[in-house]
């Protein structure tokens, strides 16, 4: 019985990302890329690399710090877009460590899209 609730709950887990949206912003628009992230609320953007050819570059791209983990803040990132190089988009970040902000405190912007 132990088993078989360990596993639902693994199982459950394991849902919220498998139904996350995935684009390669290459081919959209700047504005499209945006539109998809304040619908959806957070989505998978791939783009190629810049530094080495054949390689694929990917991450969770969010519409604001609440589809972060509490730990975590929205922070401004750039992805390229068909008509745009440096389209601007929001990645959770790590919240500094209390020992690593010291002597200066790092206060999280609540960015938006």
């Amino acid at each position: 019985m132990k088993k078989i609730l360990i596993a639902l709950v693994a199982v459950a887990a394991a849902s919220p990302a498998l139904a996350i949206s995935r684009y390669n912003t290459p081919g959209m628009a700047c504005e499209s890329i945006r539109n998809a992230l304040r619908n959806e609320g957070a989505a998978v953007l791939r783009y190629p690399s810049k530094n080495k050819a054949g390689l694929t570059l990917y991450d969770r791209y969010v519409r604001s710090s609440s589809q972060c983990s509490i730990d975590e803040y929205a922070e401004r990132a750039y992805v390229p877009s068909r008509d745009n190089d440096r389209c601007p988009v929001l990645r959770c970040e790590r919240l500094p460590e209390p020992d690593d902000a010291w002597p200066m405190r790092v206060v999280p912007r609540n960015l938006k899209l």
